[in-house]
């Protein structure tokens, strides 16, 4: 490891009880802070999350402002459950619909940048089975203490739940064999970050709002290399959550997940100077199934598009003047990562179209 990292790591790692809830209450100040839950078809997991929030961090004490589920087009009955827990509850393609529709969970995340007004925006997947609003409490510690923090990362221990049969340490699967390894090649500074590609994490709305968001599932790892590059590693911090339990999903999902997240790593590599590409990538993968007559090739398109930094959006500063109350925090700066300038954004040479994944 290297002494930087050792150094981040001492510096900027904390626990969720470090920080109580009336210790955030007080800290709070007029900062209006805003939880955004993406889901599709998640109606057995998204109330529970949703009353969690509500009871104790809205009616208990009062440190949330708005609570707002982003429904991706769900199926089941996530929307209707997510609203009678006491969330407001927008639908992903009625916002910015002039933008048109894109796919995938970061699509839903950069939308909720338009229909929420906090200047700290938590994200929470609506997945996660015993949940606790500590998590909530966790991620906004270091964002409300220390102003030189802009992007708090949850980390935590990833037990692999398969029926009654719990295996400890064996969830993470597309972190520990893909995620990890690219960043320890190429981004050896974020090294320390435990959970790159967790679906827990905060930021401040200025800083978010400037960074292009990947629609697919690279979005985590796409906005930790943004948040690197625009800011430096000391406006990243990262809590331990304590434990995490999801629905896992097959293998077959996990491999079109790794393909996307490669193709962003590719994309981050390119923009900010790290390589120097003599061709596009593929955007297919290709894959093997026995069946009667032997070896099946099925090949998928794992492509993903990507949005543009929303405050470019024209739309995104009426959006937020419709929401409840708008947002008055101040402009987050930090210092950028350092050995090359921050190279301007440009939309990813990707195909955009729908290839039918889940949000969380």
């Amino acid at each position: 490891m290297l002494p930087e990292v050792a150094s981040w790591l001492a510096r900027r790692t904390s626990a969720a009880e470090d920080w109580p809830p009336r210790l955030l209450l007080a800290a709070k100040g007029a900062t209006r802070i805003s939880v955004v839950l993406p889901a599709r078809d998640e109606e057995a997991t998204v109330g529970a999350i949703v009353a969690a929030v509500r009871a104790d961090l809205v009616e208990r004490i009062p440190l949330v402002d708005e609570i707002v589920v982003v429904d991706s087009r769900s199926a089941d009955r996530t929307a209707a459950v997510a609203a009678a827990a006491g969330a407001e509850v927008v639908a992903q393609d009625a916002v910015l619909p002039e933008q048109g529709r894109m796919s995938g969970k970061g699509e839903a995340l950069w939308k909720s940048l338009a229909a929420t007004s906090g200047d700290l925006v938590v994200f929470v997947d609506a997945d996660l089975r015993e949940f606790t609003s500590s998590y909530v409490t966790g991620l906004l510690g270091p964002l409300l203490t220390d102003p030189s923090v802009g992007y708090v990362k949850g980390c935590y221990d990833r037990p692999l739940v398969e029926g009654e049969r719990r295996v400890e340490g064996g969830g993470g699967r597309v972190t520990e064999l893909v995620a990890r390894p690219l960043i320890n090649l190429h981004w050896p500074l974020l090294a320390g970050v435990m959970q790159p590609l967790g679906g827990e994490y905060a930021g401040r709305r200025a800083l978010l709002e400037r960074l292009p968001f990947v629609t697919g599932y690279g979005v985590e790892l796409g906005l930790l290399l943004d948040v690197w590059q625009d800011s430096g590693l000391d406006a990243i911090a990262q809590v331990d959550l304590g434990r995490r339990f999801h629905a896992h999903q097959s293998t077959e999902a996990l491999g079109a997940m790794s393909g996307q997240i490669l193709l962003t790593a590719w994309s981050r590599l390119e923009r900010h100077g790290r390589m120097m590409p003599l061709a596009a990538p593929s955007t297919a993968l290709t894959r093997f199934r026995r069946g009667a007559d032997g070896h099946d090739a099925r090949t998928a398109d794992v492509a993903v598009g990507e949005r543009p930094p929303m405050i470019e959006v024209p739309g995104y500063a009426a959006a937020r003047s419709l929401s409840s109350g708008r947002g008055n925090g101040p402009p987050f700066h930090a210092n950028p990562a350092g050995v090359l300038p921050v190279v301007t954004p440009k939309v990813l040479p990707l195909v955009t179209r729908d290839i039918g994944e889940r949000v969380n």
